[in-house]
């Protein structure tokens, strides 16, 4: 009997589910379509039943790899606590568990050398994820013109996937819980120091004209 379209749909989101993991876990070469499809508990003579080439399974599961830490961010933003929301959004991509969390983690971190190859389709899919993690964190710069906003914001993302992915490189586990917290630390202490400056500048100008009056 033919499996139903929903049947189909449900075995497909497996397959994709298993890529996005796998894929973080061992990278795109490093994992064969018959791995995959057995990590989604498959045969591997399935596969271009559901899919035209391994290029294709890349792009879908890359995109729900962004989708999972988009959502993931947006939960560390709602228990923030006493942070602000840009130190919840970097403190939790800045984590041990994070850095221990490649199968389940960034996927800017986890493939970014291979998706520099990779084709047209899946790097449209990356630049689609970056940019909206990017808007997420501009979203947190309160205070800031939208284009500064997103400048910082590119800025602070590429600090935080450049620091998650030495401290994973790394044998030495104190240097790698360093460049975790400096990284952290950075990119939370860049948009205080410019709310510090602005807050100085206002009182120096209310000061200026008391000044010039006494003279």
């Amino acid at each position: 009997m033919r499996k139903s379209k929903q049947e189909a749909a449900r075995t497909r989101e497996r397959i994709v589910e298993a890529a996005a993991l796998e894929f973080r876990r061992n990278g795109i070469g490093g994992t064969g379509l018959a791995d995959l499809m057995a990590a989604a508990g498959l045969t591997h003579g399935g596969f271009y039943r559901h899919f035209g080439s391994k290029d294709q399974l890349v792009a879908e599961a890359c995109a729900a790899a962004m989708e999972a830490g988009a959502k993931t961010s947006v939960t560390a933003l709602s228990h923030h606590g006493k942070r602000n929301g840009l130190e919840a959004l970097a403190a939790n991509y800045l984590s041990k568990s994070h850095r221990d969390d490649r199968s389940g983690g960034c996927p800017f971190a986890a493939l970014g050398s291979e998706l520099v190859r990779a084709d047209e389709k899946t790097r449209a899919v990356a630049t689609e994820g970056l940019l909206k993690y990017a808007d997420l964190i501009a979203s947190q710069l309160d205070g800031m013109r939208p284009d500064d906003a997103k400048r910082r914001a590119l800025a602070a993302l590429s600090t935080m996937v450049g620091a998650l992915i030495l401290a994973r490189i790394v044998t030495d586990p104190k240097l790698s819980a360093v460049l975790l917290r400096e990284a952290e630390k950075h990119v939370s202490a860049a948009p205080r120091r410019k709310r510090q400056l602005r807050v100085a500048l206002r009182q120096d100008d209310r000061h200026t004209p008391q000044r010039r009056r006494g003279q």
